[in-house]
């Protein structure tokens, strides 16, 4: 038996508690974040005060989502699940461009990222249940927008950062492929490891070798 998003009650199950788990983590890493940018002066801690607030706010949605029994409500969630993925892209990407690197390039491809990333919450806001396929190709696109700076990464970064940010990229891009593939049982669940994975390649990235 399935319910309204077309998955078993241990499916959900398992949905719920990969991105439960998520967020907890998601929680004490903001937490961290700030109070290691707490001496670094107003650009820092805003840069990872962005970043980890969109990080909680994405498990946050997506936990919803996967507990509320409402099918009004699940809508509700399924919108911020995925225009969160935008922010969490957007707010990934501001410790590296503003602290890390902090170039005029860096600024630059700042103001687009964001840009882009809320024309894409706009997106998502207008047609939630189409271009799926499409919105999958613009995450991926907004995602690996950061080869543009991928020479300053390598003189500014850290090599064990920089491979940890690559590597976060490429879980995150593989864990695409579970994502569609809804003939595999628990593929929903097994996407939420790959985000699990991207995100923590991320945040170790960030936190021990940006912040």
């Amino acid at each position: 038996m399935t319910d309204v998003t077309g998955y078993s009650p241990r499916e959900e199950w398992a949905n719920r508690l990969s991105h439960g788990l998520g967020l907890l983590l998601g929680i004490i890493g903001l937490i961290l974040l700030l109070h290691k940018g707490w001496d670094q002066g107003p650009q820092a801690l805003l840069s990872y005060g962005l970043y980890g607030t969109s990080l909680v706010l994405l498990y946050l949605a997506s936990t919803l989502y996967h507990s509320m029994g409402s099918a009004v409500a699940r809508r509700r969630c399924k919108l911020l699940d995925h225009c969160a993925i935008y922010l969490l892209i957007a707010g990934t990407y501001t410790p590296f461009l503003l602290v890390a690197l902090d170039t005029p390039l860096a600024q630059g491809l700042m103001v687009v990222i964001w840009g882009l990333a809320l024309a894409g919450v706009v997106f998502k806001l207008l047609f939630i249940n189409r271009f799926k396929r499409l919105s999958l190709f613009t995450y991926l696109m907004l995602g690996w927008l950061s080869l543009v700076v991928v020479y300053q990464l390598y003189l500014h970064l850290d090599g064990t950062g920089l491979l940890l940010l690559g590597l976060g990229g490429l879980i995150y891009s593989l864990g695409t492929i579970f994502y569609m593939a809804r003939q595999i049982p628990y593929n929903h669940a097994i996407w939420h490891l790959f985000v699990l994975g991207g995100s923590l390649c991320h945040f170790v990235a960030i936190y021990g070798y940006v912040a």
